[in-house]
């Protein structure tokens, strides 16, 4: 028995470019509350139509990206691995993201004082593999820790171009065997690890990368993810999977799409421990 996907979502109430922290962010670019909603709506009403189940976080004044809430952590079965974010900005969140996990029936624990780690925003499982990564939020000796405390095996990639300063805006694991990526956001090695590791990985153009079109949400074999991907959405369609485009331009302002807008609270649908997990209570 497949179970329901159980997404977390928070309304962008409070969502609106307040600070910079990537290269993306410029305060002189406001975001629409209302076109923000809007667009927020559909993908909510997007992933209800798939048959997901969706919690709503309460959003709170002066935290403008709670709104993203791929960035509270790491789930890994019962366990929720809490995000200690790089930027003062951000932290606030932290507190917020715990009580809610807590009271969700989550295990909530964190990384060390100074190990930076900013969830699945940069650590993402394809098969049984967490690929991590790290240098503009995340930290590589973090993402060690992080293996380890979960038992899997971990492979970090350096992200090199600031533009896709997590790893979840160049990366996107679709199936147990597949992903998406975008190559020119890693280096020479971290593209030779994911050629090596991942059977079928579908490259995007510098082009659709820049409209966010890795930022992708996947919920079995649909993949929602931003408009202004005319090629991925046909190789996606070419290998059996259904691209979902939707307008998300108002959080590109921030650095954010699809992607960053949801957590999955069961597992991703490309982790195979939780497909393992849903076949033992099955």
């Amino acid at each position: 028995m497949v179970k329901t996907p159980w997404i977390l979502m928070c309304p962008p109430r409070f969502y609106g470019i307040e600070y910079e922290i990537n290269p993306w962010m410029n305060r002189r670019v406001k975001s629409d509350p209302d076109k923000a909603a809007r667009q927020w709506q559909a993908l909510h009403d997007a992933l209800i139509g798939l048959g997901a189940a969706v919690e709503l976080l309460e959003p709170v004044e002066g935290l403008p990206d709670l709104v993203f809430t791929a960035n509270a952590g790491l789930v890994y079965r019962d366990l929720f691995l809490s995000s200690r974010f790089r930027y003062g900005e951000r932290q606030g969140e932290t507190p917020v993201f715990d009580r809610w996990f807590a009271e969700h029936g989550f295990r909530v624990e964190h990384t060390p004082d100074g190990m930076h780690f900013e969830g699945a925003g940069d650590a993402l499982f394809c098969g049984e593999t967490l690929f991590a990564g790290y240098r503009f939020r995340s930290d590589a000796r973090t993402m060690s820790w992080v293996g380890d405390r979960l038992g899997v095996e971990v492979l970090p990639l350096e992200l090199v171009d600031p533009r896709y300063y997590h790893l979840d805006t160049c990366f996107c694991p679709i199936a147990p065997n597949a992903a998406i990526y975008f190559p020119g956001a890693f280096d020479e090695y971290g593209r030779s690890v994911l050629q090596d590791r991942i059977w079928t990985l579908i490259e995007v153009s510098a082009e659709e990368a820049f409209s966010f079109s890795c930022n992708a949400v996947v919920v079995g074999r649909s993949v929602l993810l931003n408009r202004g991907a005319p090629k991925l959405a046909r190789e996606l369609e070419r290998l059996g999977f259904a691209a979902v485009p939707l307008d998300l331009t108002e959080f590109i302002k921030a650095g954010g799409s699809a992607k960053c807008l949801t957590f999955r609270l069961d597992g991703e649908d490309a982790a195979s421990w939780r497909t393992a997990a849903s076949a033992a209570t099955g």
